[in-house]
């Protein structure tokens, strides 16, 4: 078992603060020549640091995931988000946490992800829409397992004739003629919604002028979708800013007309930021 001394622990939490839990390919090399391990040991070193992001003011359990994507060679740290006074079913979860973060910052095939606790049915679901679902590593501090090992006689996208799976990140040709930014459009057309046609996106911007950005990431099972503010705020939080903490400037949301289906949601959350902060929201 690999152990982070508490000054390097320190300097990671404070860098992984800076990059909303990226660590990049340079910084996985430096960290396995250091700790003398290999990178799923190196990934289960690092939960202690993922779990320090998390909010849980409902439950007082703190998660932390981490996942490895063998393209971008990069690991992305995830950690569970709950939110005071809404309902249980809009909570972000660790490994979700995580995946979205990966897959908001340009990975494309994560190949492991270590969890400091057994993931939850909703969790094995919601890991069972990635492109790499056949074949992924699930690290518990109990052992190694696959997702089919976790998940037996699943249900996936091909039970609802879907071909898509997510990280495919097969990005939209739509035109979209708003007042909104280049990269909220860019992550509008990279949402993953192949069961409600939903295109959706969100984006938090701070008074201090930082950009966060979250999709819409459906699921098969439809429950444990991951709607698009839930995700911006789960990158929010990944910095290392706390929701009541937040001093936000706008928040946008962005919807395809006809297929509308995130605002409430949306509205539910953001009970949660600091002050009274107008949603704008837009269809196309």
């Amino acid at each position: 078992m690999v152990i982070i001394d508490s000054k390097t622990e320190e300097y990671i939490y404070d860098s992984a603060k800076q990059t909303h839990g990226v660590l990049k390919t340079t910084v996985v090399s430096e960290l396995i020549s250091q700790l003398n391990c290999d990178k799923e040991q190196l990934q289960q070193a690092l939960l202690p640091i993922a779990a320090k992001f998390a909010q849980a003011p409902i439950s007082s359990f703190y998660v932390g995931a981490v996942v490895f994507d063998k393209i971008t060679d990069s690991m992305y740290l995830g950690a569970n988000l709950e939110f005071k006074r809404q309902a249980l079913s809009l909570v972000v979860h660790a490994e979700q946490a995580a995946i979205n973060n990966a897959w908001i910052n340009g990975a494309q095939e994560i190949t492991s992800i270590a969890i400091n606790a057994a993931p939850c049915g909703f969790c094995r679901q919601f890991m069972n829409e990635l492109n790499s679902a056949g074949t992924l590593s699930i690290l518990l501090p109990n052992g190694r397992f696959t997702l089919n090992e976790l998940l037996p006689c699943d249900f996936g996208p091909s039970d609802l004739g879907n071909g898509a799976s997510l990280m495919s990140n097969v990005a939209s040709d739509v035109d979209i003629n708003l007042p909104i930014s280049e990269a909220l459009k860019q992550h509008l057309r990279q949402a993953y919604v192949p069961y409600t046609s939903n295109l959706s996106a969100a984006e938090l911007v701070l008074k201090d002028g930082r950009a966060f950005y979250g999709r819409y990431a459906e699921n098969a099972a439809y429950s444990p979708s991951l709607s698009p503010m839930s995700s911006v705020l789960s990158q929010l939080a990944l910095s290392g800013i706390k929701l009541e903490d937040a001093c936000v400037e706008r928040i946008t949301l962005v919807e395809k007309a006809g297929f509308e289906n995130q605002k409430s949601v949306a509205q539910a959350v953001l009970t949660n930021l600091k002050g009274t902060v107008p949603l704008e929201h837009h269809v196309f």
